[in-house]
């Protein structure tokens, strides 16, 4: 195994699923449905969040093959579907300046108490464990060439969502230094990098599938 394709590998992994999950949209979101809430509370929401969306996209990042064997899908079809997707999200990131993560609904507080759990719906689905992200482990482990590239993806998954968690966690401290203009600017940057990589989904799709003509 080659240190530098491996490492390139390991660079695009990290960079699509960073990006999509976007861990600064997750910061501010969360505080803003968690505005009177206790640190000690803000924890266990941020903690059970990351726990659930981790899980959902290993089972998708396992059973992928599978999916594709059982739906009939070809790699190929998903790698443009997906890359269409990605594009479609970065675009939005771009233009509003949020992610997939942006149709969530805040929740009602009581004396810093959660009226309703908002760490599974909105904050584990869709805010950390979307659609795009979902796409994005399935197209990477199916493009993997060997075991090893395989756990570089699983290896992203956590840093990704071990970033959601101490973006949470500090939520407070990034809204009072970014604000929003620089929460724009940071999501739009994410978008151009997504948008970047979606349209390399879609060529990698589009030419498996001219050569399998």
């Amino acid at each position: 195994m080659q240190i530098g394709p491996f490492f390139e590998y390991w660079l695009v992994t990290m960079a699509a699923l960073f990006v999509i999950v976007n861990p600064l949209t997750t910061a501010f979101a969360f505080l803003s449905m968690l505005p009177q809430a206790s640190e000690a509370t803000r924890a266990t929401v941020a903690l059970r969040s990351v726990t659930v969306s981790t899980g959902i996209l290993f089972i998708f990042a396992l059973l992928g093959g599978l999916i594709f064997q059982l739906f009939g899908i070809t790699l190929e079809a998903f790698r443009i579907a997906g890359g269409i997707i990605l594009f479609g999200i970065a675009m939005g990131m771009i233009h509003k300046g949020h992610g997939e993560s942006e149709t969530a609904s805040t929740e009602d507080h009581i004396d810093g108490r959660i009226t309703n759990d908002i760490s599974i719906i909105p904050l584990a689905i869709p805010f950390i464990s979307g659609p795009g992200a979902i796409a994005t482990v399935m197209i990477l482990t199916s493009e993997a060439p060997t075991i090893w590239h395989i756990s570089l993806v699983f290896l992203a998954i956590v840093v990704s969502t071990a970033a959601c968690y101490f973006a949470m966690i500090y939520s407070k401290y990034l809204v009072r230094y970014l604000g929003e203009t620089g929460k724009e600017i940071v999501t739009r940057l994410f978008g151009i990098i997504l948008s970047v990589i979606a349209v390399q989904f879609v060529i990698n799709g589009v030419l498996g599938v001219y050569h399998g003509l």
